[in-house]
């Protein structure tokens, strides 16, 4: 039977957007530089933007690499690329995938996904994607004006504001993690310590280059670790 996951049609729809992708970003730096010289900015501080923009670029693009070969394995290669491709990250498209698979009563673990299973999935990530884009054209102005008004009468405030929503957010994960047993809590974890051991050699030792590669590594040494934690545990 043919792999629709991996099917031609697939790989040309991924094709078309990586393609959209790059021309949009061909574009914009285009203006981007005739911006820069209709502000007089000299061409080697241009030269040097670009160089340093794109350097720092791809090291975060190493965990979107990792995540696209994390969902490979039940989602094939050309769907994982056609969302990392626009707007995605490990933290929703794996979450919104193994959500919508379980509502339909499947799991990401089995590589044998349904057609209609598959679909599902597809619309979830993609839909579910799209709610953040339209809420920032909607309401981003305003949001940030009370942001801003909050920072400017009590910081405080605006901190434990910025701070509670990024805890809720990590919060809201680890309840699948922590359910999935002792591997999947010592994977937990180990990425967790891993990612502190990184910041340590950043702040500590002055080591800057953990700063960016510091969440590439946590993910690639908590698989390692995952592997690890099976084979003694057997997958407990």
């Amino acid at each position: 039977m043919t792999d629709y996951r991996n099917s031609a049609f697939m790989f040309v729809l991924g094709a078309i957007v990586a393609l959209f992708v790059t021309v949009q970003s061909i574009v914009f730096l285009r203006r981007a530089w005739q911006e820069g010289k209709r502000r007089n900015i000299a061409p080697e501080v241009m030269r040097k933007a670009v160089i340093s923009s794109a350097v720092f670029t791809l090291v975060p693009s190493l965990s979107i690499l990792l995540t696209m070969l994390t969902l490979s394995g039940a989602l094939g290669l050309a769907l994982p690329w056609i969302r990392l491709s626009v707007i995605g990250a490990v933290t929703y498209e794996l979450p919104a995938a193994e959500a919508a698979a379980q509502a339909m009563g499947a799991s990401l673990m089995t590589s044998d996904i349904p057609v209609s299973v598959f679909s599902v999935i597809i619309w979830v990530m993609t839909l579910g994607i799209m709610s953040g884009p339209i809420f920032i054209i909607a309401y981003f102005k305003k949001l940030q004006g009370r942001v801003n008004k909050i920072k400017v009468e009590d910081n405080r405030w605006g901190t434990l504001l910025i701070s509670a929503m990024f805890v809720g957010l990590i919060s809201s994960f680890l309840g699948s993690a922590l359910a999935g047993g002792i591997v999947s809590i010592l994977t937990l974890f180990s990425s967790a310590l891993l990612m502190v051991f990184c910041i340590m050699l950043e702040q500590k030792a002055g080591l800057k280059i953990f700063k960016d590669f510091a969440l590439p590594l946590s993910m690639i040494g908590a698989m390692a670790l995952a592997i690890l934690y099976s084979g003694l545990l057997g997958g407990m």
